[in-house]
């Protein structure tokens, strides 16, 4: 795709004013609260030994205490406590397999990758966990679930899942609860930006193109899919956009980015016509609040669409971690 955002000049300095709800930090607080009130059990299933790397199957409570699969690697053999680094998959993908889960453990990382809720049956390798909350009339896929109210949103489940899948992995032996990351692309990524918001002693996050950012100029810059799931809804209910507007204020990461404070290292490309450079860099420019304290650093990607930096931003990921995980 040919360049269609803004100059990466302007993209530097871009820092709009993007809908925020008053009560969002109480809101957030009592989700959180409430997910952990439901309680609820780790349970580690079978395990996988590889020549290297062991994983385990592991289940944890989400949102309402709803059992979340996931796998668990680590290197073989590993002694002491482990830095472990935590991801969500793309949009309408799931955990996959066991074997597919090695890269993090050879590094020498305690490696979790978190199922979600309801999706796994687009690409990949399947999920495992459903999502059984139900919720009105909406368009197939996920942006549109419960989009009249914050509180029945269906992303409002997905942010505090993974917000507890590092409640979980805290409790494990072998892990160094201090030293924690959360990482993902594209709705990872949106997803990775809600736990940085939420989980203030998190030692790191690594977004990735990441979704869900500057919500409302997504939506009226591109129409690929998933962002065209809401117009497409708000085309035929045509006198509700507000209130899904003021929904989805409730999950952008601009609001989380202000919110967060750990040392981040991102991804952009400039060809992006899933998740825009603006939107990206809209949440970037906040992150850190409105003085920008945290440190920060974003990789651009000139030349590429939505698949970003791929394995030449995992090398760098690496190296981000092991200066700051140690």
């Amino acid at each position: 795709m040919a360049l269609y955002d803004l100059p990466l000049a302007q993209l530097r300095e871009y820092k709009p004013e993007v809908r925020e709800p008053v009560d969002f930090d109480e809101f957030w607080t009592a989700t959180v609260a409430e997910a952990r009130a439901a309680g609820g059990d780790v349970v580690c299933g079978d395990v996988l030994r590889l020549a290297g790397v062991e994983t385990t199957d592991l289940t944890f409570p989400g949102f309402g205490g709803h059992p979340i699969r996931a796998w668990l690697a680590r290197p073989a053999g590993a002694a002491g406590e482990l830095p472990c680094v935590l991801e969500m998959a793309g949009y309408g993908g799931g955990r996959g397999l066991a074997i597919e889960h090695t890269l993090w453990p050879s590094a020498g990382y305690a490696y979790m990758f978190i199922d979600t809720r309801g999706q796994g049956s687009a690409w990949g390798s399947g999920g495992d966990t459903p999502d059984p909350v139900g919720a009105e009339q909406a368009l197939p896929g996920y942006m549109t679930r419960g989009i009249l109210d914050p509180g029945t949103y269906y992303y409002r489940r997905v942010i505090t899942d993974a917000v507890r899948a590092v409640d979980a992995v805290r409790t494990l032996p072998g892990i160094d609860a201090s030293r924690i990351a959360f990482k993902g692309a594209s709705q990872g990524g949106g997803v990775a930006l809600g736990v940085a918001g939420l989980v203030p002693d998190l030692a790191a996050v690594m977004p990735d193109v990441p979704f869900l950012c500057h919500v409302e100029r997504a939506i009226e810059l591109v129409d690929t899919m998933p962002y065209a799931e809401i117009t497409q809804y708000l085309s035929v209910h045509r006198d509700i956009a507000d209130r899904a507007l003021a929904t989805l204020s409730y999950v952008d990461g601009v609001n989380f980015a202000k919110r967060a404070a750990v040392p981040s290292l991102w991804s952009v490309a400039l060809r992006d016509d899933v998740s825009p450079p603006s939107t990206v860099f809209a949440a970037f420019n906040w992150y850190g609040g409105p003085s920008e304290s945290a440190a920060k650093q974003i990789e651009v990607y000139p030349y590429n669409g939505h698949e970003g930096g791929q394995a030449h931003q995992t090398v760098k990921q690496v190296d981000f971690l092991a200066d700051v995980l140690g």
